[in-house]
């Protein structure tokens, strides 16, 4: 692709925006006199705003911005949760996405002039969309001309060999296993969703999520993880208990480290519990999923991280930080597992705009880590305890130690202070895995870091319900991308084999012309359920067939000699002692299943091939 066509496309992306942006805000404008009659009135505005549940198109307009600018960010929004809502949903767009919206007027001109203005975008909208088809017209003349194509996978994506696709598989099943285990049921989602649902749910995260090409219908983005889907499916389907997990592709627009398992495109495995239970219960059997899937793939000693969001946000408060600023300084703290604490005090004092004596009150705690007498003695701490999130959050600590301790799992379990999650949407115990050690992969020690996380996010379902009903949930989401990369290394370094060939049985033939009978043996040994193969050439070499073998790990041959037939008897091979010995043909199917089933087969569609 040549310069001129890649700024050719820039400028047909922006032109796109600007006419989607248009029409969007000509259909919404409809809204401006139902504005105007409740603008005052914060009850009739929260009543209006009830009618929207974000999933059906709804789109900001002048008129949102206009309340949105006049509106105190101070206002008390646990009165108002439609109000809020819209709130931080108007504060998920970007400046530059807002001035692309019609220049805006006073709310009382705009009114005056709604046929006015109506007529004035029309014609707008039809001067854009006339600039939009002209450069998509030069774009056409300019793709007649031949064109060097350099043949890659985009950037942040790849492919996955039958080596890679076995690995994979391998460690899904595993990680499935575990969830069936725990009684969890399986859905899923569309790839996209309406942008609106995505929108708001991600804090500072949201520049990462990417938004698909206007198609002149709905405004789309590809999902950014499994999470806000299953609220959007559980509040539009009206579920109020569901034990699910979901496993699937998520995209992030990030910088990619392919290396270590960070991708633009990539696996989430997510085990969630919706539904109004008590307290910690099932939170603890999250911790203890996630445990028993660290287990089972085996790939290093690791510690399950936890801590409370409403401890956080209890320890901002005593520290002097204002309530408007704690998710933004919940996301700078979420970075000291990359960061230094100078770095991160740093970015809150300049950035986030907390007061340098706050930032060194909340470097003294979260600073700390240790298990249930960390917390009895945070209890006592004398700024801590006026706070009543705080002691909230504490005494759900305690409970979850407490229930990780009956399932056994209390060894693997740090209260550590540190621990934020940037994600804007959980609401009480957070939680994160990390390997401890370097994983030794070939001479080399590569550190993984974070490999497991999740929490609990009581009030993400009611963003979506146009009464705001709640579904209390908890769940966590497996880093399988990183183990993937640990596991691929380690077949690269030769740490270990694998099988990509589930196939038991290879019907091999001694002699030229065997091929009719070959496919008989085929047949019959399908049929009766064993995995067998045989070569697609009507004479092959008997050495090509052997090798086939011993390259694809398939453990036995059945040979057909013409002396053998004539007999009634088939040679059957052990291909790794290369012993071999005849039976009747009609006993041929029996004598083959005993052996499979003796058969010590490592591959890697059972256990990993050490």
């Amino acid at each position: 692709m040549t310069d001129s066509q890649e700024t050719l496309l820039q400028k047909i992306q922006e032109q796109g925006d600007l006419v989607r942006k248009l029409k969007a805000a000509k259909e919404s404008s409809e809204k401006v006199k139902t504005v105007q009659s409740f603008y005052g009135n914060l009850e009739e505005i929260n009543k209006h705003l009830s009618q929207f549940s974000y999933l059906s198109g709804h789109m900001p307009s002048k008129v949102d911005i206009e309340t949105h600018n006049k509106l105190d960010c101070n206002v008390h929004f646990q009165n108002y949760p439609h109000l809020k809502r819209w709130w931080y949903h108007m504060r998920s767009f970007s400046d530059s996405e807002r001035s692309l919206f019609p220049e805006s007027y006073h709310l009382n001109c705009m009114v005056k002039n709604y046929n006015a203005n109506n007529k004035s975008v029309d014609q707008q909208i039809k001067e854009e969309v006339s600039k939009l088809l002209a450069l998509k017209a030069q774009l056409g003349s300019e793709d007649a001309a031949p064109q060097k194509f350099v043949l890659k996978t985009a950037k942040g994506t790849r492919d996955y060999n039958p080596q890679q696709m076995t690995i994979r598989n391998n460690v899904l099943q595993k990680i499935i296993t575990v969830f069936k285990r725990h009684g969890a049921e399986c859905i899923d989602t569309p790839v996209f969703e309406l942008k609106e649902v995505l929108t708001g749910k991600y804090g500072e995260d949201s520049k990462l999520i990417y938004d698909l090409k206007d198609q002149g219908g709905e405004i789309l983005s590809l999902r950014y993880d499994l999470t806000v889907p299953l609220a959007r499916y559980l509040a539009m389907n009206k579920i109020n208990t569901l034990k699910r997990y979901h496993i699937a592709k998520v995209y992030r627009r990030d910088n990619p480290a392919m290396t270590r398992g960070r991708y633009r495109e990539f696996y989430q495995c997510d085990f969630d519990i919706a539904g109004q239970y008590d307290l910690m219960v099932p939170d603890a059997e999250c911790l203890k999923v996630v445990t028993e899937i660290l287990d089972a793939l085996d790939i290093g000693k690791y510690v399950l991280k936890v801590n409370h969001r409403r401890l956080l946000d209890g320890m901002f408060e005593a520290c002097g930080v204002s309530a408007d600023m704690f998710r933004s300084t919940c996301s700078t703290i979420d970075k000291l597992d990359k960061s230094t604490w100078d770095e991160v005090r740093t970015e809150m004092i300049n950035e986030k705009g907390v007061t340098p004596d706050a930032a060194d009150r909340i470097g003294e705690y979260v600073r700390l880590n240790g298990s249930i007498e960390l917390a009895d003695k945070l209890l006592q701490d004398e700024k801590l305890s006026k706070s009543k999130g705080a002691v909230e959050g504490l005494e759900g600590i305690k409970l979850l130690l407490n229930y990780c301790e009956l399932l056994g799992i209390k060894d693997k379990i740090l209260f550590d202070l540190s621990l934020a999650r940037g994600l804007d949407y959980y609401t009480g115990v957070i939680y994160e895995a990390v390997l401890t050690q370097p994983i030794k992969i070939g001479n080399e020690d590569q550190t993984i870091g974070s490999i497991a996380g999740g929490g609990r996010y009581d009030n993400l379902v009611g963003m979506f319900d146009s009464k705001n009903k709640q579904v209390p949930c908890v769940g966590v989401s497996i880093g399988v991308e990183r183990v993937f990369s640990v596991l691929e290394a380690k077949l690269a370094a030769g740490d270990i084999s694998v099988r990509t060939s589930d196939v038991d049985v290879y019907v091999a033939s001694a002699q030229k012309n065997f091929l009719d009978e070959r496919m008989k043996i085929c047949a019959e040994l399908w049929n009766a359920g064993i995995k067998t193969e045989q070569s697609y050439k009507k004479n092959p070499k008997m050495l090509n067939q052997l090798q086939h073998c011993e390259e694809n790990g398939i453990p036995l041959a059945v040979i057909l000699g013409e002396s053998e037939l004539k007999r009634g008897l088939v040679k059957i091979r052990n291909i790794s002692t290369r012993q071999e010995e005849e039976v009747p043909r009609e006993n041929l199917v029996q004598e083959l299943k005993s052996k499979i089933e003796l058969l010590d087969i490592k591959e890697m569609n059972g256990p990993l091939a050490k």
